[in-house]
């Protein structure tokens, strides 16, 4: 079985990430070939998509929100994401015994003795109001009935987990500040979730493989199963096995990919290329080492926003929101074609962010 050291797996992966080359993808198309953007943070999938499409208009992005064609709601991982409307619709229910799982690990204490399929019942009959609710509210209405488990943990459960839920805008528009306000998905979407499948087979986890190894390959069944959350998968993949190849990483891993994906040679230049905080391209993954070092893996959960220098993570990256100035703080020493490198997709990044009014970057000293 062919090995594919760490350099091969990186450039696959800028490859399938839009981070080797910018695409000329409209940008719902884009979130939908990415799988959606990690989105808890609302204004990163903006930096996110700029750094993988030619011309990228913030705009776009914003009415495609506001249209509907895109939706903020907790999804993998029990994290908030951004993803297309048919995406969500097609996926969401695949996830409910993740997000119910996931929340319970956090609050069993706090839920033990609480009937889920009850307490769902009611925030769906709160929610069927019409009216969005944030979820503090949801939780101060039903703290009358549940006393005991205290508002977080009754608004996590039912919103994060219980009741598909969309995030309304102006949360997630360019530029705008504003709370969480959450309404049913499917009267946001005008259409109902679409249900397990009736006869035990398992078509949405299928297509969620290949989704995955599209945007994502090659990759270890562990590491699909970091980026979904879902551990129930196995079946899914065994159910398309015929439709793929393998390849064993420099561990003995097994990877699997779908036949015709790019796998650039191992040489291929890689621009620089700034990334948002909570990027999928890192916590896609359950072995990183593809994209960052060990000794930096604590940036992608602490929301670090990171630079790619040869692929890899080399820098995190600020802006200083009164003067509007790209600060990047090096991780290693920069040779001077990567600092000339990093100085101007830096200039252009700080361009983006202002709207074209700053170009300013500082490089600092390395760590």
């Amino acid at each position: 079985m062919t090995v594919l050291g760490n350099r091969a797996l990186n450039r696959a992966t800028l490859a399938r990430q839009l981070l080797l080359d910018r695409a000329d993808l409209p940008v719902l198309d884009a979130v939908g070939h990415l799988c959606g953007l990690q989105a808890q943070e609302p204004q990163e999938p903006f930096v996110g998509l700029w750094s993988r499409l030619r011309a990228f208009d913030p705009a776009v992005l914003s009415d495609l929100l506001i249209r509907r064609s895109v939706v903020r709601t907790h999804l993998m991982r029990r994290t908030v994401h951004l993803v297309t409307a048919e995406d969500v619709l097609a996926w969401r229910s695949r996830h409910d015994a993740m997000l119910r799982q996931r929340v319970l690990g956090v609050y069993r204490d706090e839920l033990a003795g609480v009937d889920l399929d009850e307490l769902a019942a009611a925030g769906r009959a709160l929610l069927a109001d019409g009216e969005p609710h944030s979820m503090s509210q949801v939780a101060r209405e039903l703290a009358g009935r549940w006393p005991a488990p205290g508002p977080r943990a009754l608004g996590e459960m039912v919103i994060a987990a219980l009741v598909p839920v969309a995030q309304l805008p102006p949360r997630g528009v360019w530029r705008a500040r504003a709370g969480v306000r959450n309404v049913p998905l499917s009267s946001w979407l005008g259409r109902e979730i679409d249900p397990p499948s009736p006869d035990g087979s398992d078509p949405v986890g299928e297509a969620l493989v290949r989704r995955y190894l599209t945007a994502f390959g090659p990759a270890a069944s562990a590491d699909l199963r970091a980026w979904c959350g879902l551990a129930g998968l196995p079946g899914a993949v065994a159910a398309i096995r015929d439709e793929l190849v393998t390849f064993r990483d420099e561990r003995g891993r097994e990877l699997l990919d779908l036949p015709d994906a790019p796998r650039p040679d191992p040489g291929t230049p890689a621009p620089v290329r700034f990334l948002p905080a909570f990027d999928n391209v890192i916590l896609g993954y359950h072995d990183r080492g593809r994209i960052i070092d060990q000794a930096h893996r604590g940036l992608s959960v602490a929301g670090a926003r990171v630079v790619l220098v040869d692929g890899r993570v080399a820098a995190t990256w600020t802006v200083e929101t009164e003067t509007g100035t790209v600060t990047v703080a090096p991780l290693r020493a920069f040779s001077r074609t990567d600092r000339d490198a990093v100085a101007e997709q830096g200039r252009a990044l700080a361009s983006f962010l202002s709207d074209g009014d700053g170009h300013r970057v500082r490089i600092a000293a390395p760590a």
